[in-house]
């Protein structure tokens, strides 16, 4: 539940035009960055929120919150806060971003928006979009292996083990009969080709003559 200063909700019950929002970022090599969409720098839990950073909200805050949900972020790529070679690094994989709703006149009347984990960053034109994902997300990612008739490797890859030199253009369907009659690779094949499918739950029992498992004569 939000904690909310009384002076604070006052001021946004009114509709004041004092307020902004304003993002903290923390990457996984402990550095911290903050953004906001006001015009002027802000200071909030003693880092400095840079202004004219042309962070923006993509979404709703119901949209991420406690759901397992998505949003957006948007900026500008500069030398001094998120620059390109960074991203490309992966440095802000997995990083936190908490948004705040701020009253820049006076910062310390604030409110906790969302808090997210930064999925993805990917560069657009001039600038980038951040991926988020809500505190649940995890929730919802599959785990695990899936147990199938078809193969779940990528041919050629460390489970595959096919050398696609030997095989060039080829394509796999990921069948049994393909990895054994076309890559002679059965030994490494990553599928369960003897698992019951859905032929086998829906086959309906013989009609007549005898079904008590006994051998005709």
């Amino acid at each position: 539940m939000r904690q909310i200063p009384a002076e604070l909700a006052a001021r946004i019950e009114s509709g004041a035009s004092t307020l902004c929002h304003a993002w903290l970022l923390k990457r996984a090599d402990g550095l911290q960055l903050g953004f906001t969409d006001h015009d002027r720098d802000l200071e909030l839990g003693g880092i400095t929120c840079r202004a004219a950073s042309g962070w923006t909200t993509g979404a709703a805050e119901s949209a991420i919150g406690l759901t397992g949900g998505s949003a957006a972020a948007a900026g500008v790529l500069d030398d001094i806060a998120i620059c390109e070679a960074d991203i490309s690094a992966g440095l802000y994989d997995g990083a936190q971003v908490a948004l705040w709703r701020v009253d820049w006149r006076r910062p310390d009347l604030k409110v906790r928006l969302w808090v997210a984990r930064l999925a993805r960053i990917r560069r657009e034109g001039e600038g980038f979009t951040a991926d988020l994902e809500g505190p649940m997300a995890a929730l919802e990612r599959v785990t695990g292996r899936t147990y199938g008739r078809d193969c779940d490797a990528q041919l050629g890859d460390a489970r595959c083990r096919v050398e696609l030199d030997g095989f060039p253009g080829a394509v796999c369907d990921k069948r049994w009969a393909t990895c054994v009659g076309t890559f002679s690779n059965g030994v490494n094949f990553q599928g369960f080709p003897d698992i019951p499918g859905d032929d086998f739950l829906t086959a309906a029992p013989v009609q007549g003559g005898r079904n008590d498992g006994r051998s005709r004569r």
